[in-house]
């Protein structure tokens, strides 16, 4: 234990969870049981599982070993993965809130892969809910919670309230010799970015966990719909920002390190349209919880409309975009962002088939980032964003350039990679992002189960079986590594951690959802008809 944990109680990233309020908010009120109407995706694919969630023959226990079973255990890495997962179990006071970032005890160094992470601890719950076992979701979306009313401070300047940690981590007080939660709101992390997809994360998972056991009473219970709502105040404020995209900062979501991508990335765009979409379900329509959701819906519309238009590109709409006149001005203008054509990169035109499409890295004014990010287009098709044209568009585009967006293990984080001058002035000369390695083109085996949603979502489940058979290769034996290096995947990063854990958790969650596809309810949206795309069908989707 270092000095500074000795005195934890004058630490602002320090919050400590009262017993009684703890138990409170457990024992509360009676679990309500609710009838589940069957979504778009869950009555497309439910006919096609034979293990249903709530099958006791599918459940394990937190502490126990997995049992036998044919639909889950198919593959000798299964039994490892899920060994692996309980390994990493997190708890506080006895009992299971999370699961640490890796257990590689090969490095001397932990940094803070000993945490819990939000956006790492997704795959994990999934895992845990597709087996039946809700527990330690709900203690971690309690916990979470209750750290984001604490007050958070960054060098004297106060974050919004609204805010999630980073991460937590579980610290013994030697004081009142009790344990303690220290979280992190980015006042410790690398360039001291906070995390703008936490709280989008969070509320994701809650309509998940709400979708899984069909039990609304946690979602109705006033700390979270106040959680709810102070998440949502961040993202739907107004301000001197024309456009209904959230600007936000480099290194504030999955790509934490600077990697260019300032401005309206498609990776926090896409999570807030499907946070939003899930507030809906969740919020209740009490007073406080109707101006929300007005609020909610205007938003929705807005930003449907503008990344539809603008950050979608497929052959036609690069060739227009070729073809851009620059300086125009007034409503008439083609060119809103005065994207100058000659900034076009010459890889895109290549990249892009003669079918398929995707939604761009960026748009900003002047400048779009042409580069493919996985998570961002993954989570538009799971969302809804991506209609079905689009989203069918998306797996061709994967489908026709699998070398380089899986190679030899999924999947590329981003693509391409930045290099020699480029990489220099976007990234800052940062060694951890030389090309092909972790946030620069890296592959990320976590990946897996967001490209096995959407490709069930899409009925493309052979695209998911290809990659998760290259994943099962070599993924165990090479111990669940943090990240792959190279244009193909083929080595272990330089500074990838052992045993990570989204890595164990993204394998074992692919492989329940292609096994049992109903799981896709708990983590997909149907369509909104109402949310009308200005997409049309162009030359790219003829078939």
């Amino acid at each position: 234990m270092s000095p500074a944990a000795t005195d934890v109680k004058q630490n602002v990233g320090i919050f400590e969870i009262d017993d009684f309020d703890y138990l409170r908010l457990m024992n509360g009120s009676r679990p309500i049981k609710i009838e589940r109407n069957k979504s778009f995706d869950e009555s497309s694919f439910g006919e096609l599982s034979n293990c249903s969630i709530a099958s006791p023959s599918c459940r394990r226990s937190i502490l126990g070993t997995p049992r036998s079973n044919s639909c889950f255990e198919s593959h000798p890495m299964v039994a490892d993965a899920w060994e692996a997962l309980r390994r990493s179990l997190v708890y506080f006071r006895g009992t299971p809130v999370g699961t640490i970032a890796a257990l590689d005890h090969s490095v001397e160094e932990e940094v803070n892969y000993d945490q819990v992470f939000v956006r790492d601890f997704v795959p994990s719950a999934l895992s845990f809910l597709m087996n039946g076992e809700s527990e330690v979701v709900k203690n971690f979306l309690l916990k979470t919670l209750r750290l984001q009313s604490q007050e958070k401070m960054v060098d004297q300047f106060k974050l919004g309230d609204g805010v999630m940690p980073a991460s937590f981590k579980v610290l013994h007080d030697p004081k009142r010799n009790n344990e303690i939660l220290f979280a992190d709101f980015g006042e410790s992390a690398i360039g001291r970015v906070a995390p703008v997809d936490s709280g989008f994360w969070w509320i994701i998972l809650l309509r998940a966990y709400t979708k899984s056991t069909g039990d609304t009473s946690l979602a109705e219970m006033p700390e979270c719909q106040k959680g709810m709502r102070l998440i949502l105040s961040l993202c739907l404020s107004e301000g001197f920002d024309t456009l209904p995209t959230l600007l936000c900062a480099d290194g504030c979501c999955m790509i934490d390190r600077r990697m260019g991508v300032y401005g309206y990335p498609i990776e926090i765009q896409a999570l807030i349209f499907m946070a939003l979409r899930c507030a809906l379900f969740l919020l209740k329509h009490d007073e406080a919880g109707k101006e929300f959701v007005e609020r909610v819906v205007n938003r929705l519309y807005a930003l449907s409309y503008h990344m539809r238009s603008y950050f979608w590109l497929d052959l036609k709409n690069l060739n227009d975009i070729y073809r851009y006149k620059t300086e125009e001005y007034w409503h008439t203008a083609v060119n809103k962002f005065n994207v100058m054509p000659d900034s076009l990169p010459d890889w895109v035109f290549d990249f892009m088939p003669s079918r398929g499409g995707y939604f761009i890295g960026n748009v900003s004014p002047p400048k779009m980032d042409f580069r493919w990010f996985c998570l961002g287009n993954c989570v538009a098709i799971l969302s809804s964003l991506a209609t079905p044209e689009p989203s069918a568009a998306i797996m061709d585009l994967i489908e026709s350039q699998w070398e380089e967006l899986v190679g030899e293990m999924p999947m590329k984080i981003c693509y391409p990679a930045l290099e020699s001058h480029e990489w220099r002035i976007v990234t800052g000369c940062d060694p951890k992002n030389t090309r092909w390695s972790y946030h620069n083109g890296g592959s990320r085996p976590v990946l897996l189960w967001l490209l096995t949603a959407a490709c069930i979502k899409t009925g493309r489940p052979q695209i998911a079986r290809s990659a998760i058979e290259l994943a099962e290769k070599r993924l165990s034996t090479d111990y669940w590594p943090e990240y792959y290096y190279g244009k193909l995947g083929k080595y272990i990063g330089k500074q990838a951690r052992e045993f990570q854990t989204w890595s164990i958790a993204g394998y074992l969650v692919a492989k329940m959802m292609l096994e049992g596809p109903s799981h896709l309810g708990m983590i997909s949206l149907e369509e909104d008809k109402q949310l009308k795309p200005p997409i049309k069908r162009s030359a790219s989707w003829t078939f």
